[in-house]
């Protein structure tokens, strides 16, 4: 027979467990939900502030495919458990967010709930854009319904099978992981530091790309007072380096100028735009005012170094050590290098220093230095072209998965990691191997989206 005590414990257990579950469950609120719903045509200023909003936190790029109309979906975005895919979001009232009022499109934005309640996920950066003020929000919505030609096109479904396709569990996981607010303006810090912080944490999301995941897909850190805040993270078959000053990733020999520069024309005196980050340039950085690029600079380097920073600083050191491979005579240079010479050096110079800003030097370089995926697939499968102001960059990075067996690729990026001063980890066959099979040559298409 049951103990009273224990069925009154039992039961108020299980009200208790109901109760937070209908509470979590519950749609967030929003800024605007007791706002007049009777919205005036917005300024062309507004919509304007929409039009550079949206920029700066390259909606175009995840929200559409290309030769496809802007805004309409259809980029699938790998999960570890199957593929998931960004959604209409112009303002057609059948298949986009036409239907949507501003605390609609609030909700979704900086909450990840949609009209009809089912949870977003993560991918779209949410916990990121919940540092978005009430005016940009407003601006953005603007434009997103002012602007923006409705297109009717249907969503595409997920890969993702029952029961992990099932929404209503990322409430929880929102509850842990996704409970900010708009940003505020820290104390001690100038206006400019300020600006930074609100672009890097907030509509930028940075931290997507470049921060640690923890078990639960989770960013391990959503602002700079976090170590994990852009320390380095690999994703979809790139590494997305530190931002922070860490002495192995080469931020740390990059002043402010440097990221501007980076931000303004795809390439600096260190490096040039590649993977991923090509897109977001072409689509997103080169078009933010020079103030913007400059309060990002100014607040990327004012980060210490992060929780992934090792080794010692890097310093250039001219001599080439011929590494040799079982008996093979001292004198003679070893596949890697001579692999460098005949493919590599007409470009990148015998020196690994480079053409900067045009074609960036190895020695020093990021992907030289750290986790070898970047190196290993830009290699394999050369670089998409970054386009400024409308023109096409004339060098490009070919691919060489042609020309190169595993074994090739894996001997010249051990060469060049251990030259000039270099002191990136040893990258093996099977790796190659591995990412050649789940990946692909980079598109030659001038993939500057127009958002109209």
């Amino acid at each position: 027979m049951f103990n009273k005590k224990f069925v009154v414990f039992l039961v108020a257990v299980v009200l208790v467990i109901a109760a937070l579950s209908i509470w979590l469950l519950q749609p967030p609120t929003s800024s605007f939900d007791h706002r007049s719903t009777a919205v005036a045509m917005p300024s062309e200023d507004q919509i304007k502030q929409g039009e550079y909003l949206a920029r700066l936190g390259d909606c175009v790029a995840c929200h559409s495919v290309p030769h496809q109309p802007p805004f309409t979906g259809g980029l699938a975005m790998p999960t570890p458990i199957g593929k998931i895919y960004t959604t209409n979001i112009t303002p057609d009232k059948a298949t986009g967010i036409g239907n949507y009022s501003l605390a609609d499109f609030d909700r979704a934005l900086r909450h990840g709930v949609a009209k009809d309640g089912h949870r977003l996920y993560p991918a779209m950066p949410y916990p990121s854009y919940q540092k978005m003020s009430d005016e940009d929000v407003q601006a953005l919505y603007a434009f997103m319904m002012y602007s923006v030609k409705p297109v009717s096109r249907e969503n595409t479904p997920s890969s993702i099978p029952w029961p992990l396709s099932m929404r209503w569990p990322l409430a929880f996981w929102d509850a842990a992981f996704a409970h900010g607010t708009s940003y505020q303006a820290q104390t001690g810090k100038d206006a400019l530091w300020n600006r930074g912080a609100y672009l890097v944490e907030g509509l930028g999301h940075c931290g997507s790309c470049h921060t640690p995941r923890g078990l639960a897909f989770n960013e391990k850190g959503l602002t700079g007072e976090s170590e994990h805040f852009l320390a380095g993270a690999e994703l979809d078959g790139w590494y997305a380096p530190s931002l922070r000053d860490d002495a192995n990733t080469g931020m740390s020999r990059w002043n402010e100028q440097d990221i501007v520069d980076f931000l303004k024309q795809g390439r600096n005196q260190h490096s040039v735009v590649f993977g991923s980050m090509t897109e977001v340039y072409n689509n997103s950085t080169q078009f933010f005012t020079d103030r913007d690029r400059q309060a990002i600079a100014h607040y990327l380097k004012s980060l210490p170094a992060g929780s992934q920073n090792s080794g010692s600083a890097w310093r250039y050191q001219p001599e080439i050590a011929s590494a040799t491979e079982g008996d093979h005579d001292l004198s003679s240079p070893s596949t890697g290098e001579q692999l460098y010479v005949m493919r590599c050096a007409s470009c990148h110079q015998a020196d690994g220093r480079g053409q900067a800003p045009w074609i960036p030097p190895l020695a020093g370089a990021t992907s030289m230095n750290i986790n070898g995926i970047s190196a290993s697939n830009i290699v394999l499968n050369g670089s998409a072209r970054v386009v400024s102001e409308g023109i096409p960059d004339t060098y490009r990075m070919p691919a060489f998965r042609a020309q190169l067996s595993d074994r090739e690729i894996a001997e010249v990026l051990n060469f060049v990691r251990n030259q000039w001063g270099n002191q990136g980890e040893a990258v093996t066959e099977k790796e190659v191997h591995s990412l050649r099979s789940k990946s692909a040559p980079a598109s030659t298409d001038i993939e500057v989206l127009r958002m109209h």
